[in-house]
């Protein structure tokens, strides 16, 4: 048996593609023999990293904020036969962004990876990183940008010596940009140095691999992956329950949408080229920027906003669709993508990061340049009236889900991948 620990910014109940697939992940290893230690934040939303979770003075909310402390403290430790999950409370004070942000100018790349603002700063967990002495033979980390956990996660693999994992899940943004600033935050010198510290780094498409060994990493090091998806876990919704529910038609085309609402995942960008011209059906958390685009938008009344889903509804919102957007320039791999996929619905992304790799133009769904909204317009219009292309788009997508992206597979490289801890990783007594 492999003991593994692992250091991820969030972990579930929070909802995001790195967060569920290293939950995936680590119970996949723990079913197969290895024991996980799940090193991770106390923060469930994206904002509970860098800030508090009541922001008031009164005493009925420092009253919220002292039940709520007692609540996260319960749930520090879950623990399984061989699967841990240890949550460490972010550091939140006031000017905490400015600070950081000054202090993360000092060319140092350990400081820096410390030091960025948008981290989930957990004191105690470089603490214990620097004192762990109980059985360890490899760490895996992610996700960037969030290069806290992964610096606490190579502080301990040094220091015991055992081999360094890293699953980036780089953002490549729009590929014929050359100054892409999503590219620019993804590659920045601290987390170019934590890509060049790495033993093994998994990657999730062709592009991600260039790009990885473009920065310099050696190809030996860079293992190409890939994502899965779980039919069962997002198929057989009710059709009829869920346009009842939302008002629509049974014979009327829907565009959906599922993603952290925001700019970055393109949820404004379908919203400004879509218009008020048909149904479209919004599902997620909402970001503040979506928030704030949502009170200028002149038809947000025509809009369903469905907000976090369940598992249930997750079922009936693929099942109430018909076309599946995702014009996200943030996005490694897109695993919603799949999920429509398993559901036969064709697909509409922008041509960049992770789905300009995944989807075949024109085969199983349709690209369009990143930030061309009359593209992704006419896109959306393409499918919106024509029913047999929406259905030959849509099964061919099915068809390579039970092919090429079956989780055991995926979830296997990982596993095979991990190195033996054989003494070619020395400990280091500086780490």
């Amino acid at each position: 048996m492999r003991v593994i620990h692992h250091f991820i910014q969030r972990v579930p109940p929070a909802l995001g593609g790195s967060e569920s697939y290293f939950d995936r992940l680590g119970r996949f290893l723990a079913l197969h023999g290895d024991s996980v230690h799940v090193w991770s934040s106390t923060a469930v939303d994206l904002s509970e990293m860098w800030q508090s979770r009541y922001s008031g003075n009164d005493e009925d909310e420092k009253g919220k904020r002292k039940k709520e402390k007692g609540k996260r403290e319960e749930e520090k430790w879950e623990s399984g036969s061989s699967f841990t999950v240890h949550r460490y409370r972010p550091l939140t004070f006031p000017g905490r962004r400015y600070l950081l942000k000054a202090a993360s100018l000092i060319p140092v790349r350990r400081w820096q990876c410390l030091t960025r603002p948008s981290n989930p700063i957990c004191p105690a967990m470089w603490r214990d990183a620097g004192r762990y002495d109980g059985p360890i033979d490899a760490v895996h980390a992610s996700a960037f940008p969030y290069t806290f956990p992964i610096i606490c996660g190579y502080r301990l693999a040094r220091r015991r010596g055992v081999p360094f994992l890293l699953t980036p899940f780089l953002h490549l943004g729009d590929p014929n940009e050359p100054c892409d600033r999503v590219r620019r935050q993804y590659t920045a010198p601290p987390l170019r140095w934590l890509l060049h510290q790495a033993d093994r780094i998994f990657v999730q498409t062709p592009s991600e691999f260039r790009a990885v060994v473009a920065l310099g990493v050696p190809e030996q090091r860079v293992i190409l992956q890939g994502l899965g998806v779980d039919a069962s876990e997002c198929t057989h919704g009710n059709r009829e329950r869920a346009r009842q529910e939302w008002g629509i038609r049974p014979d009327e085309p829907v565009i959906g949408h599922l993603a952290n609402l925001s700019e970055e995942k393109g949820s404004c960008d379908l919203l400004r080229a879509w218009g008020g011209r048909g149904r479209i059906v919004l599902a997620g958390p909402a970001m503040p920027n979506f928030t704030r685009f949502g009170h200028r938008f002149p038809d947000w009344d025509q809009v369903t906003r469905l907000g976090t889903l369940t598992e249930s509804q997750k079922r009936d919102f693929f099942a109430g669709i018909d076309v599946f957007v995702l014009p996200s320039r943030t996005d490694s791999f897109g695993l919603v993508l799949l999920e429509a996929w398993a559901n036969a619905k064709p697909v509409i992304a922008y041509r960049a990061g992770g789905p300009a790799d995944l989807i075949r133009d024109g085969i199983d769904g349709l690209l369009a340049p990143c930030g061309d909204h009359g593209s992704l317009r006419a896109a959306c219009e393409r499918l919106v009236r024509d029913a047999q292309l929406r259905k030959r788009l849509g099964v061919a997508g099915r068809e390579r889900t039970h092919v090429e992206f079956q989780w055991d597979q995926k979830l296997t490289i990982v596993r095979e991948q991990i190195p033996d801890c054989d003494g070619r990783y020395p400990a280091s007594r500086h780490a």
